[in-house]
């Protein structure tokens, strides 16, 4: 009887797991199906927001286009309506400093043998200062440098350059040389060397001497500038060589509330005009060695023109007012001689003579003034390079 129990309860047993085991199957098998509908729908949502999110990224990358160019032409926009002012008022200034160079010089003819002399010298010299910011302004703001009709000797186009910087006392040109650059290449060339030996005397010592040497390197004819400036480091020497090759051109707004003109002036020139400048070389005072290299398409050798030949000798008037003979060069600039300091004579109401100390300010006024008036005369046409024969527009 007992084992008949027994056989039913493990019979009973035996069926209650087989129902639980076929409904934990059953189950089993529809939270399966639930779940890959649950995973299908899920998928087809992410696949919808994925797709939605693709969509908004396209239109956000094309609204963040559509602004930065937005953006970029204002700042054109802005850029070249600066340089439009910038340059008109550039052009302004240029045009008084021109005709006040002009007033100028016709007083220094008039009054060549007066004491005034000096004076006016140091007026044309800050008014050619002037001119020449302005004139660089104008052409980093899109206006063309100006071209010349005729070359002007290598020389010569330091010598302006040097001209219109404030220190130009301590500028010391070394050597003669006996080439020319071509008419293209004269006013550019002088505005560079002239922006490279301000920037010399303005990172040196007011007493410390800026060297000036040419040298032919092959094809390419080099103007070397040393100064014993306080020279530049790493960093400085790459911004330096980025600007100076012309491929950077940075915006006015870039150039600092005290705007420095000079290396992106150059750089422009350079790219221009199809020269090269470097200033990573290291003089021999431990300041910096600027270098222009001018290729052979912009210089020549001189040549002296027959008349030149024939008449080697001609009349020049000196600071004094008086005349003499004097070689001139190719160009019709008066040639490096001694030279006697012009001082004026002096003498107190009574007609006596001098006194001693009346004597020794009239040396040192003679000196400033004879050093001022061989400049004015070493740069009589090198300052204007022959304006009245220049191509190009003064207006912008």
């Amino acid at each position: 009887m007992s084992r008949d129990v027994l056989a039913w309860c493990l019979v009973a047993v035996t069926a209650i797991a087989v129902a639980v085991i076929v409904v934990l199957v059953v189950r089993n098998r529809a939270l399966g199906e639930r779940k890959r509908q649950t995973e299908a729908s899920l998928t087809s949502q992410l696949n919808a927001a994925q797709t939605q999110v693709l969509s908004v990224q396209a239109a956000l990358q094309k609204y963040q286009q559509e602004f930065d160019g937005t953006i970029r032409e204002a700042e054109e926009a802005s850029e070249e309506s600066t340089k439009a002012v910038l340059k008109g008022s550039a052009r302004f200034l240029q045009g008084l400093a021109a005709e006040q160079m002009a007033v100028l010089e016709e007083l220094q003819r008039k009054y060549g043998g007066h004491a005034v002399l000096g004076d006016l010298l140091e007026v044309t010299h800050a008014n050619a200062q002037m001119q020449r910011k302005s004139q660089g302004i104008a052409v980093l703001c899109g206006a063309p440098v100006g071209r010349r009709n005729r070359a002007a000797s290598v020389y010569d186009v330091v010598r302006s350059a040097q001209a219109q910087i404030r220190s130009f006392r301590r500028v010391e040109i070394m050597q003669q040389t006996g080439f020319a650059l071509k008419a293209s290449a004269v006013s550019p060339v002088s505005l560079a060397v002239a922006e490279l030996l301000d920037n010399a005397a303005s990172f040196s010592q007011q007493d410390a001497p800026i060297e000036v040497t040419f040298q032919r390197v092959q094809r390419n004819l080099c103007i070397i500038i040393d100064d014993a400036g306080v020279g530049m480091n790493d960093e400085d020497r790459q911004r330096a060589s980025a600007l100076l090759s012309g491929d950077f051109v940075p915006r006015l707004s870039q150039l600092g509330t005290q705007p420095k003109f000079g290396f992106p002036l150059i750089g422009l020139l350079a790219r221009q005009h199809g020269f090269r400048v470097d200033v990573t070389g290291v003089s021999r005072y431990g300041g910096v060695r600027a270098v222009v290299l001018l290729p052979e398409e912009l210089w020549t050798e001189e040549q002296p023109s027959p008349v030149d030949q024939a008449t080697p000798v001609s009349i020049v008037r000196g600071a004094d007012g008086g005349t003499g003979d004097r070689p001139r060069t190719v160009h019709g600039l008066p040639k490096r001689t001694s030279r006697q300091t012009p001082v004026a004579g002096v003498s107190g109401q009574d007609g006596r003579a001098p006194s001693r100390a009346g004597q020794d300010a009239g040396r040192a006024s003679g000196r400033s003034l004879g050093a001022l008036g061989a400049l004015q005369r070493g740069t009589l046409s090198g300052r204007n390079l022959d304006s009245a024969s220049s191509e190009g527009s003064q207006d912008a």
